[in-house]
């Protein structure tokens, strides 16, 4: 519980700044990954991420944001990763795939095994926002409205 409390407190600030959707398009989605990393090997995850945000910018895909741990609980890095509003194309893609190559960079199986060189403990959940709690209700209400008889939960 301590680690979600601290996730909110960490990206208010950061994601304060993103104008929330209008009433008719869809929440927006972000991806968060909590990390401890193993002992020793921080910067040479902080590298690989810069790297592979070289590969995002390739593909004209976002970047990831991240965020380092100063007090708290037992986490390094945390990761907040925008979904993109449309899937790469099969260009981007192409570029991507070339630019991970160029890099040196695992992909594939071979991606993972690299990337738990460095990682002791992972966590990753999915989310809507950022979003405007009278955005939400406003989203609720309208469905209760268009869904009679429906649970009104709490």
């Amino acid at each position: 519980m301590k680690a979600l409390t601290l996730l909110a407190v960490l990206l208010v600030p950061a994601i304060g700044f993103a104008q929330p959707p209008a009433a008719e398009e869809p929440f927006p989605k972000a991806a968060f990954e909590v990390f401890r990393m193993a002992p020793g090997r921080q910067e040479d995850f902080i590298r690989k991420l810069a790297l592979w945000d070289e590969v995002s910018a390739a593909g004209g895909q976002p970047r990831t944001q991240m965020f380092i741990h100063e007090e708290g609980e037992g986490w390094d890095v945390l990761l907040f990763k925008p979904y993109p509003k449309t899937p790469a194309t099969p260009a981007q893609q192409a570029a991507m795939d070339a630019k991970a190559k160029s890099l040196g960079l695992a992909t594939g199986p071979a991606f993972w095994l690299e990337m738990r060189k460095n990682v002791a403990w992972h966590s990753e959940t999915t989310a809507q926002g950022p979003i405007l709690a009278s955005q939400w209700l406003a989203r609720l209400d309208a469905w209760r409205a268009a869904n009679p008889g429906s649970a009104q939960g709490q």
